[in-house]
């Protein structure tokens, strides 16, 4: 067996109730692992939890725009047409991007 990169052992005692809080405490930090979580509060003293759904919304909508932006560009370079359309259409996508960028949570 490989040797440990963690060789020290700490051990400490607590109640049922520290226990349950600590676990408790553990699942709202989203860390799935009793050992890496008390290691990381008794370094760090904290844990941050970030909510990325917006982010992940966002990521959605410009992802299906940038397809279809991809879409047009390879259909342009194969044929070498741009209608009218198409151009207008662009403009459209363009305009959502940066609506979608500038109403980021990030600001």
């Amino acid at each position: 067996m490989a040797e440990r990169k963690r060789n020290k052992e700490i051990h400490f005692y607590v109640t049922e109730e520290e226990r349950k809080f600590i676990r408790r405490k553990m699942i709202e930090s989203k860390t799935k692992n009793m050992g890496a979580y008390l290691r990381k509060m008794a370094i760090d003293g904290y844990i941050v939890n970030t909510d990325t759904t917006p982010l992940k919304k966002q990521y959605e909508e410009m992802h299906k725009i940038g397809v279809n932006i991809n879409q047009i560009a390879k259909k342009v370079n194969s044929t070498g047409d741009l209608y009218p359309e198409e151009m207008q259409e662009l403009k459209e996508m363009v305009k959502e991007l940066w609506r979608i960028l500038r109403s980021s949570q990030l600001k």
